[in-house]
């Protein structure tokens, strides 16, 4: 049997994806239009779940013990590809990272891909990974073995530039809290231990830090609870930082210096510390450059231009990296928004459902199509693949 023709099935996947455009577009904006927080998204993943269904996914819902995540597959066997949808929101800021777009898109190029699995064998997987931008689902997933067995895993994200060398930085959560004594404010403000001038303190302390941390580190927080009334000495106080670094291992540097700020501000104040790391931290990318340069090669094919291929430094984190750690994966960025403005805005999230959000799903969705028929068609590639992932460092 002759082995299918590559361009042509791309060409095929491509009007796939172009027959489903309508029907992806009004998918996106209904996730758009219902934003649903981290473990919530229930209306998000049953709706992607019926998508998939209609056209003969076997769907499995409630996937890894997490309500909201899934797994859909059509085809069997090697190669695994797999698409991955988000479809969290930002609380009070909606789908201000596009997280819509992710869920439309994966969704719409496993469609297309599972047109043409009777040619190009094997499998097409699509994994609903709820909580990306709070609570690392993917993280957990990873550990729950989610993505074990793949042979590629990819999305594209929203963003302000085409791109697919892109980095992630590990990040890790903080939550503090100070207990101090109350006191009234006026009368015997000397009886009182001040909670409040202790988490300022540890502020201005990291603030003061981070003139002193590696550029490609990042430290930043908010205070959670300062008081009540301003007649009462505050008796807690509450903060969430997070820390970010490009390896584990200076991350781990960085958290101990970080700790040493809090704990000054309880030295100085006399209020008692107490604090916890979040259980999901998120692992740096580990991008997988022959997966990548192969999807470089589709985006360009379908008039994108593309960034410079040496620009590694990302300066986001993404529970994507935890998925990294054990399959090869690709993070790439898809433009709708122009370069000033900047995702986890307003301006982002009308974006994400402005004609220019629709052009990024549709080109993004044949995107994924095309380099998955590159990964299941030519095992030179998923050599290529397999070597780079093998030999890089965990």
């Amino acid at each position: 049997m002759p082995s299918p023709d590559k361009e042509e099935l791309k060409q095929r996947a491509i009007e796939a994806v172009e027959a489903e455009r309508d029907h992806l577009v009004e998918l996106s904006l209904r996730i758009h239009g219902n934003p649903e927080v981290g473990f919530q998204e229930e209306k998000a993943s049953q709706w992607l779940c019926e998508y998939l269904e209609r056209y003969g996914f076997q769907v499995e819902r409630a996937f890894c013990g997490l309500d909201t995540a899934f797994r859909a597959v059509a085809g069997e066997g090697e190669p695994r590809v797999a698409f991955l949808a988000e479809y969290d929101a930002l609380p009070g800021l909606g789908h201000a990272c596009g997280h819509n777009i992710i869920a439309a898109s994966s969704t719409g190029a496993a469609v297309a891909l599972a047109r043409l699995l009777p040619e190009t064998g094997g499998s097409v997987v699509v994994i609903g990974t709820p909580a990306e931008e709070i609570h690392g689902g993917k993280a957990i997933m990873a550990e729950r073995g989610a993505f074990d067995g793949l042979d590629a895993v990819m999305l594209f994200h929203p963003g302000s530039r085409n791109a697919v060398f892109t980095g992630a930085l590990a990040c890790a959560t903080l939550y503090v809290e100070y207990f101090g004594k109350e006191a009234h404010a006026a009368t015997r403000p000397e009886t009182g231990v001040n909670a409040l001038d202790a988490v300022i303190i540890a502020y201005n302390a990291i603030s003061a830090l981070r003139q002193h941390i590696r550029d490609t580190a990042r430290i930043h927080g908010i205070i959670t609870d300062g008081g009540r009334v301003p007649n009462v000495v505050p008796g807690h106080a509450a903060a969430t930082f997070l820390v970010r670094a490009f390896d584990e291992t200076y991350l781990e540097e960085l958290k101990e210096k970080v700790i040493a700020c809090f704990r000054a501000g309880a030295e100085a104040t006399g209020a008692r510390l107490e604090y916890h790391w979040a259980d999901v931290q998120y692992a740096p990318l580990r991008l997988n450059r022959p997966l990548a340069e192969a999807c470089k090669e589709n985006l360009l094919r379908l008039g994108r231009k593309v960034g410079d291929a040496a620009t590694l430094r990302g300066l986001g984190s993404t529970d994507m990296g935890n998925v990294s750690l054990v399959a090869p994966t690709i993070h790439p960025s898809i433009a709708i928004a122009p370069r000033g403005v900047v995702i986890h805005t307003p301006d982002f999230a009308r974006l994400a459902a402005s004609e220019e959000g629709h052009r990024g799903l549709i080109d993004a969705a044949k995107a994924l199509a095309m380099t998955a028929i590159d990964v299941q068609t030519d095992a030179a590639l998923r050599e290529r693949i397999r070597e780079h992932f093998l030999a890089s460092p965990a």
